[in-house]
């Protein structure tokens, strides 16, 4: 009997033994050098809870702040199941993408990469990137905007805004991602059938980030089966769509006509799937990112009447400056006219922070500040630790648009990354900001408004609005 229990007593340490090595190494991950400063949280999970608990959304990620209170401006976490080194040191930050395609890749969470589909080309090496972005460029660059989509998003964004304002009040990021997604869409596949194009808008609304909260709550897993489908059946569509193009040959002005073409050329980075997930991303991404700022742009602006004020006064005086009074908003009055607007617009950016982290992967053993990244973990950059550091913007939690007077507007840069940095600048940067200073520009010229329910705006990590942003507008008087 007692050798039976010695032997029980000799596994349970061994497994005890076995259980404390695996605790250890999970705290303490072999690395050829000094690993920054942190915790790997709970074994399996990391501290992807802790990363999920909501916050203000004017300042730091709490999850950011209090590790960089602990830890410094360089520190390692596990999130998403990813060993993770955060930086939000703006001269590491710079290392890290002036590195990318040597020491550095694109790296994302799986969670991103079953939801936004493995066909992907965004997720891929730096030159799909560059090559992506040649070719969003004929629609999305300066040039392609100018030609083809200003007169649309204005002429767009006129009829929306005076459609609504009979309505009383109105959920101000509502409006404007239907506003966006229904121009865009026949911008980026024209011709359909009503009942095809009112279903492809509908499933294109349905994908949300609202599947991006904490995975322990049941909502949560409903939203990711919601967008899912919503996607699924958006792609449907468009595959449909595709295979009858290219057995008719028929040729359209749009974005998939490019694509099309893109696919009979020798060596092409396209197939079909990646192609259709090209189109369905961008009509994502334009969507979300632009109706969220240009609501927070609202929010900030119906509070600050000073702000308000000279944004009346350069558009009304842009309007009074037109020899055709009907005409809309042309790229010299966008690009020359509306200094103090790109002000404003810089401003939201900067506060908005809609992306909390940037992630990358390291290709090989990094040093930096004295610490080795190991090859193949995820690094996550923090812009908003950028954006909130009062050694780079002076009282940096005030809405002060004036701070940007007389500045260079660079949109990705070393102390500026609203739309990331480097190589990997994203493609709908001057998109939103031109569909912002539209949507403002028909607000404040021709309305006056003012806030009927304001939302107070959490992160948990992305916008999550408590109640619907509301605003009533009335025409303005007539001199």
């Amino acid at each position: 009997m007692s050798s039976i229990w010695n032997v029980a007593m000799l596994m349970v340490a061994l497994v005890v033994v076995r259980i404390s090595h695996w605790l250890y190494r999970w705290s303490n991950p072999k690395c050829p050098g000094k690993l920054p400063p942190g915790s790997m949280g709970f074994p399996i999970i990391g501290e992807t809870l802790d990363f999920f608990k909501p916050c203000g959304v004017e300042g730091i990620p709490t999850f950011v702040k209090k590790r960089m209170i602990r830890y410094g401006p360089l520190f390692r976490t596990n999130i998403f199941g990813s060993k993770t080194v955060v930086s939000t040191d703006p001269d590491v930050i710079h290392q890290i993408f002036r590195q990318e395609n040597t020491s550095f890749e694109l790296g994302y969470p799986d969670i991103f990469v079953k939801v936004f589909g493995k066909d992907n080309l965004f997720l891929k090496e730096v030159f799909i990137h560059k090559y992506l972005q040649k070719i969003t460029m004929q629609i999305l660059g300066s040039e392609g905007l100018k030609q083809t989509m200003l007169g649309n998003m204005d002429k767009a964004t006129r009829d929306h805004i005076r459609s609504i304002a009979s309505q009383g009040s109105f959920n101000v990021r509502k409006e404007v991602e239907n506003l966006v997604v229904a121009y865009m869409t026949p911008k980026l596949i024209s011709n359909l059938k009503p009942e095809t194009q009112s279903k492809l808008i509908d499933n294109l609304n349905a994908f949300n980030l609202d599947w991006f909260k904490s995975f322990l709550r049941l909502s949560t897993w409903k939203a990711v089966t919601k967008a899912l489908k919503s996607r699924e059946e958006a792609i449907q569509v468009m595959k449909d769509v595709l295979m009858m193009r290219k057995e008719t040959r028929e040729k359209q002005e749009d974005f998939l006509n490019t694509l099309l073409e893109e696919l009979e050329k020798d060596g092409s980075f396209f197939d079909q799937g990646s192609a259709i997930n090209l189109i369905f991303l961008l009509a994502f991404a334009l969507r979300e990112g632009t109706s969220s700022c240009t609501a927070l742009a609202v929010k900030f602006i119906s509070k600050d009447p000073k702000v308000l004020a000279e944004l009346k006064r350069e558009h009304k005086a842009i309007v009074d400056n037109r020899k055709d009074k009907e005409a809309g908003v042309s790229w010299e009055e966008y690009r020359h006219n509306m200094t103090f607007t790109n002000m404003v617009s810089n401003e939201v950016l900067r506060l908005a922070n809609t992306t909390p982290l940037l992630f990358r992967k390291a290709v090989q053993d990094v040093e930096i500040k004295g610490y080795t990244i190991p090859a193949g973990w995820i690094v996550a950059v923090a812009p908003s630790a950028v954006h909130f550091d009062p050694a780079i913007y002076e009282n940096p939690f005030e809405f002060n648009p004036w701070r940007w007077e007389g500045k260079e507007m660079i949109w990705g840069s070393k102390t500026f990354m609203a739309f990331g940095y480097g190589v990997r600048l994203c493609v709908g940067a001057e998109f939103s900001r031109l569909q912002m200073a539209i949507f403002l520009h028909h607000l404040v010229a021709y309305y006056d408004f003012s806030m009927v329910q304001d939302s107070e705006i959490i992160r948990s990590p992305f916008h999550q609005y408590t109640k619907d942003l509301l605003i009533n507008i009335s025409q303005s008087p007539t001199k």
